[in-house]
Formats: structure tokens, C-alpha cells, sequence
């Protein structure tokens, strides 16, 4: 039995680190003016030829607010999606539109009033999830719009004080709660010492370069033990660099582009420096859209794949290399909004459930209809949007309980803490659960059992 505290147990402290994140926020001080300079800097920055003509196309027809979790839990038509873009929109169409001229003489321009009210909407109501763009009928993607959107606060100064705390953090240092390379150096030596794990660090080449998280350093190193019982269990060539090892991206949240590029670049510049010709990113949603389409930084494709926990094991599944032991159980799967309705990432988390003998229920609303957690977009860090993310709980909760299976599953540490945070306040008692610490829980003993490293042969 591992001594690791369980995720329920490490989630506690957890709690208080993020409810002391304000206090450790950089001041954003600025005269109004300023601040109405800034944003409209970026909106008019995004503006291209298909945001234009997403701008002119909305038709007013309501959907995106019955897709929308904290529409239909509050409702309250604020935080109908496309309203969200109701201040970009206004500048585009005041200062770039083809009728602007009419526009400057019936539109009031932006204030910093505003701009402040709307941070409600861009951060606390909106975990940038994609349910909205997908039922757009005509194409508008709202989401990737309200990134932008997000960008503007944060040029000017309005980002909620615990992402911008996390940002700075980031920006500045490169770490993520306070994980920094001896950190992560600790836990791979207690890892080692206490689970007889052997995890390659800092390797020099490797085909595989693994990305974890802060969250999975600070909190929850169980998820680093199974990908390291998993690796080692199929021979596969992979190393942990303390040099580069932070998968999350606060730029990709706070919607600054120019911090989402620096920290890509960094880790392009690592998985470049030992030849990886896979980067795999650990359990955290996010993550995968912010490298995995990362082309923009540069001119040709990325020289490496870049693979998403759930879709690696289901893969190894697929092709016969990866077997597990089938105990059997009924499971419920929660596919995060960025590796399943964004990246199509559905059939290889099924897959290792399934090689496991679970039988998997679906949710009324499954696959690219998911409904998000609540918490995804960093909206689980904010305090002040506890409320919003307790009404998608409870309907996430009244989903899972119809299916009558005996735990839920998840892909994300991200989903997985917003779910098991609130069960603990409901008295909700059925079992949340990481995808990869099932599997490591089901590999067959034997040669490579996950303790010493081996290679498959020919490697």
C-alpha cells in the first residue's frame, strides 16, 4: 500500500494555497484611460479577415446559451456566450467595421467601467469549453474568440488576481505552485526511495520526453508514479527534464500570446535539445491545446508529435503492446473539453477502460456534447465563481448518478480536482478517478513491471 496521500487528502492543502493566491497577485494599477488603450489594442490586434466575419455574422438565434453550463444552470442571459463578446464586438464594429462611421455616431466607445464588469463574463462564466462554437450554426468559434477577448483584460490589468498571481509566477520564473526543478528532483527521489520507481531524469536523449505538472508535483505525484509504471512497464525510451518538465501554460489561459509562445517555446526548445520524437503531456486538459497546435510560432511543423495521456495508453492498447488485467467494474468517463471536443481524443480513453474489463456508461451527454466540469479555463482557481461552478456540478452529479455506474473517470487533474473539491462539500461518495493511475493499477506483473526501466527490443 503506497504511503502518497491520496488526491482527497493532498486536495485539502491544495485548497489553501489557491484561496492565498490574491495576496501574492503583481498590482495592475492604471489610470482608465490606460487601461481602455490597452484592450482595445488587442481586440483591434485580433481582428483578421475570419474574426470580421465572425463579428458579422452572428444571427441572434439563442443556441450557444442552451449549450452553455452556466447559462443553463443559472439561467441568466448574461452569460449567454456570444453577450461575452459584446465589448470586442463593439470596437470592431467602431473602429474596423465597414459602417464604422455610423457606428462612432450611435455607439459609445468602450469604457474602463466596463471592461471591469466583463470580467465576470470572460473568466468566472467561461472555461473556453467549445460546446458553444460546435452548435453555432453559423461556424462562429466563440470560444477561441473569448481567448482573445481574455487577452484584452489581461493587457489591461483586469485578469482575476489568482490566475494573474499563477501567470506572473510563470512568466517569471517558470514554475507553476511553486514546482521548480529541485522540486521536482525531490519528489523523483522520494518516488524512487519510498515506491522503488525508477524515473529517468534529466537523460540526455530519449525518444519520449514526458511533460508533468504543478499540480502533479505539489499535489499529486501519484499521477508521476503511474506514468512512470506505465512507461517502464512497455520499454518505451522517455525522460523527465528538470530543465523543462511544465506542461501547463498560463499564457494559453490568461490569453496573452506573447507569454503562451515564450513558455511553448521553451518547451519545443527542450524536446528539440534530446531529439524526442514524442512530447507526452501528462493528465491536464489544457495542456494539449496549447502545444499541441503550437505551429504558430514558427514556419514549419513542430519536429515532434505531441500526444495526450489518454490517447498514448489507448494507442499502445489498440496496436496490442499495452495489456491490462480485467477485473471488471462500471465506470462512468468524463472526456476533458480540450482533448475530446477540440481534439477528438474519444475512442482511446475507451479503449484502455474497456482492456480493463470496465464497462462504460455514458452520460446523457457524452463525446463532443460533453458538458464541461465548471472548472476548466483556470475558472477553478477563482473563488468568487464557487457558485457558478457548483450549479455545473450539480448537473455534471445528476448525470453521472443516471448512469448508475460505480466511479467516474477522467483525463484531467483539472476536472478531476473541480469534481472531487465539490463532492467533498455535497457528501457526494462515489470514487473520482485518474485514467492513467487506473491503468498503472492493472498492469500485469512480470518484466517491466513498472519498477526498473527496460527497453522494448531493437531499442
Amino acid at each position: 500500500m503506497s504511503n502518497l496521500p491520496t488526491f482527497e487528502e493532498a486536495l485539502q492543502g491544495m485548497q489553501g494555497m489557491m484561496e492565498k493566491l490574491p495576496e501574492m497577485a503583481p498590482p495592475t494599477d492604471m489610470p482608465p484611460e490606460e487601461r481602455v488603450r490597452r484592450a482595445t489594442d488587442v481586440f483591434m490586434g485580433s481582428v483578421g479577415a475570419r474574426f470580421a466575419t465572425y463579428m458579422e455574422s452572428c444571427i441572434h438565434c439563442g443556441h450557444c446559451a442552451q449549450a452553455c453550463h452556466y447559462y443553463r444552470t443559472t439561467p441568466d442571459p448574461k452569460y449567454t456566450p456570444i453577450h461575452k463578446l459584446e465589448l470586442f464586438r463593439r470596437t470592431y464594429r467602431r473602429e474596423a467595421g465597414p459602417f464604422r462611421w455610423l457606428y462612432k455616431l450611435f455607439t459609445k466607445p468602450v469604457t474602463a467601467d466596463e471592461l471591469e464588469q466583463w470580467q465576470e463574463l470572460v473568466f468566472d462564466s467561461c472555461s473556453m469549453c467549445g460546446r458553444c462554437s460546435m452548435i453555432c450554426p453559423m461556424g462562429i468559434d466563440i470560444a477561441t474568440m473569448v481567448h482573445h477577448a481574455r487577452g484584452a483584460l489581461d493587457a489591461a490589468g483586469l485578469t482575476p488576481p489568482e490566475i494573474r498571481a499563477i501567470a506572473a509566477e510563470q512568466a517569471g520564473q517558470d514554475t507553476v505552485f511553486g514546482a521548480s526543478a529541485d522540486k521536482l528532483r525531490e519528489v523523483v527521489a522520494m518516488l524512487k526511495e519510498e515506491e522503488g520507481i525508477e524515473i529517468p531524469l534529466d537523460r540526455d536523449r530519449a525518444d519520449i520526453l514526458v511533460l508533468t505538472s504543478g499540480l502533479d508535483i505539489m499535489m499529486n505525484p501519484r499521477g508521476i508514479l503511474a506514468t512512470a509504471k506505465v512507461l517502464n512497464h512497455l520499454g518505451v525510451d522517455w525522460t523527465l527534464r528538470s530543465d523543462g518538465f511544465e506542461s501547463i501554460n498560463f499564457g494559453a489561459q490568461t490569453g496573452n500570446e506573447e507569454v503562451h509562445a515564450d513558455i511553448a517555446r521553451r518547451r519545443i526548445d527542450t524536446a528539440v535539445k534530446v531529439g524526442a520524437s514524442t512530447v507526452l503531456l501528462c493528465e491536464c486538459g489544457h495542456t494539449y491545446t496549447a502545444l499541441r497546435w503550437a505551429e504558430f510560432l514558427q514556419d514549419e511543423p513542430l519536429p515532434f508529435k505531441v500526444m495526450y495521456i489518454s490517447e498514448f495508453l489507448g494507442r499502445e492498447v489498440q496496436e496490442g503492446r499495452l495489456e491490462l488485467t480485467a477485473d471488471g467494474g462500471t465506470v462512468t468517463f468524463h472526456d476533458p473539453c480540450k482533448t475530446g471536443r477540440v481534439g477528438g481524443i474519444f475512442e482511446e480513453p475507451r479503449a484502455v477502460l474497456e482492456a480493463m474489463g470496465d464497462e462504460v456508461r455514458e452520460p446523457s451527454t457524452h463525446h463532443q456534447a460533453n458538458y464541461c466540469c465548471g472548472g476548466g479555463g483556470a475558472v477553478f482557481l477563482l473563488q468568487r465563481a464557487a457558485s457558478l461552478r457548483a450549479g455545473v456540478y450539480r448537473l455534471k452529479m445528476d448525470q453521472f448518478e443516471r448512469t448508475g455506474a460505480d466511479a467516474l473517470v477522467t483525463a484531467c487533474g483539472s476536472c478531476r480536482l473541480n469534481f472531487v473539491g465539490a463532492a467533498q462539500m455535497s457528501g457526494w461518495n462515489k470514487p473520482v478517478e485518474s485514467l492513467v493511475e487506473r491503468a498503472a493499477a492493472h498492469l500485469p506483473a512480470g518484466e517491466g513491471d513498472g519498477h526498473e526501466p527496460w527497453r522494448r527490443p531493437g531499442k
